[in-house]
């Protein structure tokens, strides 16, 4: 069964993604930028914000995809300045300082909007027991 979670983004059915998609027990979360609740960007040029508003949108895919987050096994936390991974480190933190993912950090040159500081992609899978 496969199972698809949508984020409302207007990139979705233009490209043709999801926000994540839901096969037995594995949960993969496409790279998730920070989209403030009405649209564009939320905290602009605030790495610290923006990264806690992609774990937000990450936190609520997980959930309809009928997970906890500690299902969580990995995150990507790309950004465009590798200088400011303190701050996304920080929130990533407040999310799974408990959980600890395997997690990576690199820096890319860009994002679709130049505005964005931060994506961040997610695996999990259920706990089968």
């Amino acid at each position: 069964m496969r199972k698809l979670i949508t984020s409302g983004s207007p990139f979705e059915p233009q490209i043709g993604f999801s926000r994540a998609v839901r096969v037995g027990p594995f949960l993969a979360i496409a790279g998730t930028a920070p989209v403030a609740p009405g649209g564009g960007v939320a905290a602009p040029g605030d790495m610290y914000g923006q990264t806690k508003r992609c774990l937000e949108i990450i936190r609520q895919a997980v959930a309809e995809a009928g997970l906890p987050l500690t299902s969580v096994l990995r995150t990507r936390v790309m950004l465009t300045d590798i200088s400011g991974w303190q701050e996304a480190a920080r929130a990533h933190g407040e999310f799974f300082s408990e959980i600890r993912p395997a997690c990576t950090f690199v820096e890319v040159s860009r994002f679709i909007d130049p505005g964005w500081l931060v994506e961040i992609e997610a695996d999990c899978v259920a706990d089968e027991s």
